[in-house]
This record gives C-alpha cells, structure tokens and sequence, in this order.
C-alpha cells in the first residue's frame, strides 16, 4: 500500500516539476510536456466537482477507509506477535518455542568443546518450523569434532516437532585465546 501511495505521488510530483520552463527544457523529448503554470485540477474543475452530490460522501468515504487502513497497518507493526504455543503429537500437549529453544541450547551447550550456545525457533506457516543454533567452540576445538553431536541434537529436535517438518541451520564461530592483560 505503501508503495503505491508512493509511486502515486512520485508521479504526480514529476508532472508538477516538470511544468517548471528551467526543468522542462532538460526533459527528454517523449516526456509529456505541462504547460506553464499547470495544475492537476483546475479551479474551475475543482468547483465543478464539488457540485456533483456524489463527489463530498465519496471523498470523506476515501479518506475514512484509507484512514482506517493506515491505522490498522500501524498498529500491525506495533503489535509484538505473540508466538503461539506448538502443539504436539499427544493430545492436549503444546510447547513454547521459547521453551523448545532454551532446552536445545542447554543439550548443545553441554557437548564436548561447545563455549556457549543460543537457538532460536520460529514457527513458520502450519507446519514449518525453522531452528537456527548460534553455537561458540571453545579455543582450540575443530568444527569437525562437534559436527555429528550437533547434527545428532538437530535431528532429535526434528523428531520432537514431528508433525511439523524443520529447516536447522547452525553457524559456528570460535573463542578467542585472549590472555587477560593487567595494568
């Protein structure tokens, strides 16, 4: 909606800038040309309009709705989303994502040569969930070591949203071997 409101306006301005003589005479030749001095609507048909009966309720109608939109829009950007709990495949059973996120990081955490790890789980659509795990290798610790115990914790969680299928991507990154340095 955005989008359209500006190329609307994008449109109507370079109409209005282009009946300007300094800045018409730049404008390539398949431009359509304003005269000097041009309006999009004239006084005379601005008055002629306002004569119509159906021209005020139509107006106030627009502006009412587009009003209503705009403010529906910003309170939709506002509005936190509320993650809606997971249902599982026993009756009556639901999970937090959240919940599901700080169990897979508290099991990946506890791997050989993992620092620290943050998941996340977003459900997405009905039936897709994506898992993302952050994970911190401790100082010398190869990625190829926490590989299999990694994808090993991924496929479990797969397995526990198990209507749901799930998309996991893991990022690794390592700690540094900073020394503290005194002063």
């Amino acid at each position: 909606m955005l989008g359209v409101v500006g190329v609307g306006l994008l449109g109507v301005g370079s109409r209005l800038v282009g009946s300007d003589p300094a800045v018409a005479a730049r404008l390539p030749s398949w431009w359509p040309a304003a005269g000097r001095g041009s309006v999009l609507v004239d006084r005379a048909g601005l008055a002629r309009l306002r004569g119509e009966t159906w021209w005020t309720p139509v107006v106030m109608a627009a502006a009412t709705v587009l009003t209503v939109l705009f403010v529906r829009w910003a309170l939709a950007q506002l509005h936190s989303g509320r993650v809606r709990p997971l249902a599982l495949p026993s009756p009556g059973a639901t999970v937090h994502p959240r919940t599901l996120a700080e169990a897979l990081s508290a099991r990946v955490a506890q791997l050989p040569g993992v620092a620290r790890c943050r998941a996340r789980v977003l459900p997405r659509g009905g039936s897709r969930l994506d898992v993302g795990l952050r994970v911190w290798l401790e100082p010398g610790t190869s990625p190829d070591a926490v590989l299999p115990g990694l994808s090993a914790l991924a496929a479990e969680a797969e397995r526990a949203a198990a209507p749901r299928t799930s998309r996991t991507r893991i990022r690794l990154s390592g700690t540094s071997h900073r020394t503290v340095h005194v002063r």
